[in-house]
């Protein structure tokens, strides 16, 4: 009659006069029990004494934007067997450096290595030196440039690589004063040079695992 199509019109719904009383109850819900989906706050709203269904609450649930959020990753425990702590926290910047190497694989398959230089206590990525292949001396070539650049840090922590405990890079460190410290994390073997002030009231027990 109106010569109008019908895809304009458009459906004006009509809330139910208990809506809000339910979106609260859900968000309540939602808020003291972070870990579940809207299955189980259903099961708990009918338990109050609400009549309702879990298409419903879904649908205030995306409408709200609740989601359960996802699991963190547990974190690796800082301390050996015995109780005995002997992770040093930086507790300022050039304190503590991390490195280690990241490997991946280019678009024809060949991989390549990235030796990755990280402040501790500024999270800031000092330097990423990437080749085909990186040895003990590339360690050496990269470091000795972090330290013209930045001065050396008063700690610097790896794992048990061959290109970290490598003689020729204990020795170099060892003349410049670093202190260098060698975990494996997850386990009893450990290869210790010097650790920092916090373990060191330690060393009977940590010397008993080495």
């Amino acid at each position: 009659m109106l010569n109008q199509h019908l895809s304009v019109q458009r459906y004006v719904p009509h809330p139910r006069k208990d809506e809000d009383a339910l979106t609260r109850d859900i968000i309540t819900l939602a808020s003291e029990y972070g870990r579940y989906g809207y299955r189980r706050i259903t099961a708990m709203l009918r338990h109050q004494g609400w009549q309702v269904n879990f298409k419903r609450v879904e649908r205030i649930w995306r409408r709200e934007g609740l989601k359960v959020p996802q699991k963190q990753p547990k974190r690796r425990r800082l301390w050996l067997n015995d109780g005995s702590c002997i992770r040093l926290r930086p507790e300022y910047a050039n304190h503590v450096w991390a490195y280690d190497f990241v490997q991946d694989r280019t678009w024809n398959g060949k991989a390549f290595k990235m030796l990755t230089v990280v402040d501790e206590y500024s999270r800031e990525c000092l330097t990423i030196t990437t080749e085909r292949k990186l040895n003990a001396q590339n360690v050496l070539e990269t470091l000795s440039e972090l330290f013209v650049r930045r001065g050396p840090p008063a700690h610097i922590r790896s794992d048990n690589g061959s290109e970290f405990c490598a003689r020729l890079v204990r020795e170099w460190l060892k003349r410049l004063k670093v202190k260098t410290l060698f975990i494996e994390p997850g386990s009893r073997l450990c290869r210790k040079e010097l650790v920092g002030v916090e373990s060191r009231q330690f060393y009977p027990q940590l010397k008993a695992h080495c």
